[in-house]
């Protein structure tokens, strides 16, 4: 048997792909609640908005809101989710079951992040969120445990880029970092609302040598990330799919970095990408022309992420199934932008080694050798023919 035919019999199927211990940087809380969940709690909320009522047909609603191509309905899907998350109680349900849906899916450690500030319609303070949010997190790692799963979820604080309150959530940030909070964000429109305009809340972090992304390089292009990277010091670019308007590909396939790319994949940046999100948005037209591939080659610190499991329906192996699908990905592959994501996680360095050599790598080497071992009692026999 050949290296050529084994790293090619090396080809993940849909259920290798579940089972592979996967890292998920960029998933929003808001946009992964399943469809019977948002049905229960708006009920048990008396939210009265939402388009279907039935379970099935309100996930379909939400996918076909997200891929309607208007930003309009794109935003009223996170109104619903947002409505029916104004209570301790789904908060933490909200949260539980998110942990729960990620182990199941062969996830090994998230990052999950939200908006404190949009859940406070009900009375709820800032911190009574975030310690709801963290209790539904916990519930779900032990239930995932009690399953047979091992899921380790930190939390990413988020600040709305059209809000004044970026500042206060980051000392949120920061007073909750060992308590479950890992980090800080800050989302929503790029064009119009810059970074810069949270400048104190980035010092801020960084005096206090704290972890921060943020949301860059999505829709606004290369301003967005230049000024996340060089104003604002950001760890990480949510998004960062842009960055490819900075590189030049020749009809013979040579390629020239411009000065913001070539320092981005110089100094590591992290690229929280999310291809099927990136499909609906338009970033890209297809899984095959995403910009993942050329930054895979290019070795750039590309990841993989789910972004909104609910309006993309998708979860991190189907984000790998469509990427298996579109460049012929291999086991190598998956793992090495499941390593990418783990080195760039936003705890110790201690910690994310140890999920790369206990947890990461040894479950591929297990995937590849079941692989191996199928292959060789299969031949066995044909030796001497």
């Amino acid at each position: 048997m050949t290296s050529q035919s084994i790293q090619k019999g090396a080809v993940p199927g849909p259920e290798q792909i579940r089972r592979a211990p996967k890292v998920l940087l960029h998933d929003h809380l808001d946009g992964g609640l399943r469809p019977g969940t948002i049905v229960d709690l708006a009920r048990d909320t008396g939210y009265t908005r939402l388009p279907e009522a039935d379970p099935d047909k309100l996930g379909l609603w939400f996918r076909e809101a997200a891929d309607s191509g208007s930003l309009e309905r794109y935003l009223e899907t996170f109104s619903h989710t947002v409505g029916v998350m104004q209570t301790r109680e789904a908060l933490v349900r909200v949260a539980r079951e998110c942990a729960e849906d990620l182990a199941e899916d062969g996830v090994v450690y998230a990052e999950v992040r939200y908006a404190p500030e949009q859940h406070l319609d009900a009375g709820l303070t800032l911190e009574e969120v975030v310690e709801a949010v963290n209790e539904g997190f916990r519930e779900g790692e032990r239930l995932a445990r009690a399953n047979g799963h091992r899921i380790r979820v930190g939390a990413l604080l988020t600040a709305m880029r059209h809000a004044a309150r970026s500042l206060e959530i980051a000392e949120l940030a920061n007073r909750y970092r060992d308590l479950g909070v890992v980090g800080f964000d800050i989302a929503g429109a790029e064009a119009g609302y810059p970074p810069t305009r949270h400048l104190d809340a980035f010092e801020y972090l960084k005096r206090e040598n704290n972890h921060f992304t943020i949301h860059a390089g999505e829709a606004f292009g290369l301003p967005s990330i230049w000024q996340a990277l060089q104003w604002c010091g950001a760890d990480r670019l949510g998004h960062g799919v842009r960055i490819i308007d900075d590189i030049e590909v020749a009809e013979d396939g040579s390629v020239k970095l411009g000065r913001l790319a070539s320092y981005v994949r110089d100094k590591r940046v992290p690229l929280e990408l999310c291809p099927s999100s990136n499909l609906q948005t338009g970033a890209a037209a297809s899984y095959a022309e995403h910009p993942i591939g050329l930054l895979r080659r290019l070795h750039f610190r590309a990841t993989v992420n789910t972004d909104n499991r609910l309006m993309s329906g998708t979860s991190m192996s189907r984000e790998f199934e469509h990427l298996v699908d579109a460049f012929g990905y291999v086991l190598d592959d998956l793992q090495w932008f499941s390593v990418n994501a783990m080195k760039s996680a936003f705890i110790p360095f201690d910690e994310r080694l140890a999920m790369i050599n206990d947890v990461i790598k040894p479950g591929y080497a297990e995937l590849k050798s079941e692989w191996l071992f199928q292959q060789t009692a299969s031949t066995s026999g044909s030796v001497g023919d």
